[in-house]
């Protein structure tokens, strides 16, 4: 007895790994089974159903939308014109919501003249909206979730253990959560940030950053040295306990690993954060507490940022509707947790929480810090105390994200390598199914010691593209000799720079909705993905609003 009530414990945690046996398991059945819950997965469960095929959205998540509806609000977006069908749907869907005055609880709409990634973040030319508040874009998604009667199964989380994923050949032909519950489908799409589904079916893919000399690129591997943001140490700053002495030992937050050489690879990944939104309105704001097991000598290094004269705590507390932000990283030492995520891939669900939670003590640890310790200069604490987390925001989780930024994780290598020339606009890649235009973006990988004795972070890289790029199919799709029935459009193939593009919300949406084009077609066409003819495919994209090419 004690062990089957250990083992159900572990099933609903979701750190069980090993085989289950239930002998009332469920069987559910569609055309297409879409596994997550990002924005991508509502884009592809609508066209699905847009294209008269059955589909499931089985997701790990309670909440559906990822990130754009867990705390990104202000999205990074390049250039707006290449952004089409079901993603520019979603913005417009934003707009229309903010044309509504009962949207409007914490200032006036004609208060918030906020402009956003270089243009107005209230559209009204191309009525759509890129600037906005969490709950609202939850909303949005559930609402394409009523409206199209799609069917979704919430905390079902995949097994991940062998088995747990059942193959013909190369084909799926189904797979198990914990639950027990058995996915019967035609065509699969991962829509997870983690690409748990792809790693399952046995497919190819990569964690970490490659050698330069991989893929000939530039801006891949270890950077040291390269600063293209404003996340670095301006200034001289001791690692050590005692300022200059090594045997007083390390700060936290800083490795003792001796940092690679200039564009060799590691298994590094760059930072994860919580994208916070913050209220500043006293009748909406809750006050940071201090959180469980608060440490202020942790934060340290930024108390020593501070006395060298810093003064750019707030470039990141980007403004959105009702008073409110996403606050996002920025300096030095900030929300980006770095170095702590590089086991989250390939871990398991009961790890991962921990690397989530950890995640969020350090956060709410920082905003404590900069809220009441005397270290950090009168100003900073007048204008913290200011703000607090929402209290009509994560509603059931206390105001706090319910997704942390995932900013990469596992990386398909599929039929075509998305690389740093394709990403940069260089390139005309073999037949696009959508298209970005975001700089190649990379957060800090780690923090390091200098070769001089002072602390300094590696692998912020911000590199424009020439113009806006295309993505070819082949970036979602697994190699032909290892899955015949899977696209993975979130997780997909790309270098880990040029990932740094990629890796935008709008274009998940984007290539959520190809995929799921492609899986209908090819079911129509009783083809393989790989088989499947790219003219047919591109047909229909472009009927359906998708931008391909420029």
């Amino acid at each position: 007895m004690k062990l089957l009530i250990s083992l159900f414990t572990l099933t609903i945690l979701g750190a069980w790994s090993g085989p289950l046996n239930h002998v009332n398991a469920v069987t559910r059945t569609a055309d297409v089974i879409i596994y997550g819950g990002t924005s991508a997965a509502v884009t592809a469960a609508v066209q699905v159903k847009k294209m008269g095929k059955s589909v499931i959205v089985v997701s790990p998540d309670k909440h559906l939308g990822g990130l754009s509806a867990g705390g990104l609000g202000f999205t990074d977006t390049g250039d707006k014109s290449v952004i089409g069908g079901l993603a520019r749907t979603f913005y417009g869907r934003l707009y229309d919501h903010y044309q509504k005055p009962g949207s409007w609880n914490w200032e006036k709409r004609e208060q918030f003249g906020n402009k956003g990634q270089g243009t107005p973040a209230l559209d009204g030319a191309n009525r759509t909206m890129w600037i906005f508040e969490p709950h609202a874009a939850e909303q949005v998604f559930e609402d394409f979730v009523r409206e199209n009667n799609i069917t979704v199964y919430r905390n079902e989380y995949l097994n991940r253990s062998a088995g747990g994923v059942q193959k013909r050949g190369t084909a799926i032909q189904s797979f198990r959560t914990l639950s027990g519950t058995q996915y019967i489908g035609k065509m699969f799409i991962d829509v997870t940030y983690e690409g748990d589904l792809m790693a399952a079916a046995g497919v190819s893919y990569h964690v970490g950053r490659e050698a330069n000399s991989v893929y000939g690129e530039e801006f891949n591997g270890v950077q040291p040295g390269v600063f293209q943001h404003a996340h670095y140490f301006k200034t001289n700053v001791s690692p050590y306990k005692t300022p200059g002495d090594p045997n007083s030992g390390l700060l936290p937050e800083v490795s003792a690993e001796p940092i690679g050489e200039k564009g060799s690879g590691d298994n590094k990944i760059q930072a994860y954060c919580f994208r916070m939104c913050l209220s500043n309105h006293p009748d909406n704001r809750i006050p940071f507490a201090k959180p469980e097991g608060y440490d202020p000598a942790r934060y340290e290094l930024l108390a020593r940022v501070y006395a060298n004269g810093y003064t750019e705590t707030f470039n990141k507390y980007d403004l959105i509707p009702n008073r409110k932000t996403d606050t996002n990283n920025h300096g030095p030492f900030s929300t980006d947790y770095l170095g702590k995520n590089y086991d989250y891939p390939e871990a398991t669900y009961e790890r991962r929480r921990a690397i989530i939670r950890d995640h969020e003590l350090y956060q709410k640890g920082l905003m404590y810090f900069l809220q009441n310790d005397p270290r950090v200069s009168a100003d900073v604490h007048e204008r913290m105390q200011e703000w607090g987390l929402p209290k009509d925001e994560f509603t059931d989780n206390g105001g706090w994200p319910h997704q942390i930024y995932i900013r990469e994780a596992r990386r398909m290598v599929g039929e075509f390598v998305m690389r740093e020339a394709d990403a940069l606009g260089k390139t005309a890649v073999p037949n696009p199914v959508g298209m970005g235009s975001y700089s190649l973006d990379a957060h800090n990988a780690q923090r390091y010691i200098k070769a001089d004795g002072f602390v300094q972070n590696e692998g912020d890289i911000g590199v424009h593209p020439k113009q806006p790029y295309s993505i070819a199919y082949g970036s979602i799709l697994p190699k032909e000799t290892e899955c015949t029935n899977l696209l993975v459009p979130v997780a997909m193939s790309a270098s880990h720079i040029a990932y740094g593009s990629i890796r935008m919300e709008p274009v998940f949406m984007i290539l959520g909705q190809s995929a799921a084009t492609a899986a209908v077609l090819a079911i129509q066409n009783k083809v393989s993905l790989q088989k499947l003819p790219y003219e047919k495919l591109k047909v229909v994209l472009l009927n359906d609003g998708q931008r391909l090419t420029l």
